[in-house]
């Protein structure tokens, strides 16, 4: 699932050690979509992918989500944690692909022609401009 919008905040970073001995941590944002009724989404990126993204406040982005709800204790959590990062050039547009390197493109070989379609008679009691 996409989603794509402004970051409007940073949270701070959270980190531990779980039970098997290993560090985590993780950094949660705040991105507001550009629809005609704004929605505010808070998301999570986890580990090392938080200083690949080095997503920062006000930076228009395209984020690649995965929605997870567990039960503990009788109560559900869900979470919504970022899997990619895509951020939108600002002075171009086009979304600016980070994480992977460009791929070169082969050069376009001349496509045929399409193929003419048959006119359609007019009748006479046809009043359209066109």
């Amino acid at each position: 699932m996409e989603i794509a919008g402004k970051i409007i905040q940073v949270l701070d970073m959270q980190s531990g050690v779980g039970r098997n001995g290993t560090e985590w941590k993780k950094q949660d944002y705040v991105l507001e979509t550009a629809d005609q009724y704004p929605k505010k989404v808070c998301f999570n990126i986890w580990g090392d992918k938080i200083d690949q993204f080095a997503v920062q406040v006000g930076e228009d982005v395209t984020v690649s989500i995965s929605v997870e709800s567990r039960e503990y204790n009788g109560r559900w959590y869900t979470d919504v944690r970022g899997l990619f990062v895509n951020k939108v050039a600002a002075q171009m547009g086009a979304p600016v692909d980070y994480a992977q390197p460009p791929v070169a493109s082969a050069p376009f070989a001349s496509a045929p022609a399409p193929a003419q379609a048959a006119p359609i008679a007019s009748s006479p009691v046809d009043d359209l401009p066109f």
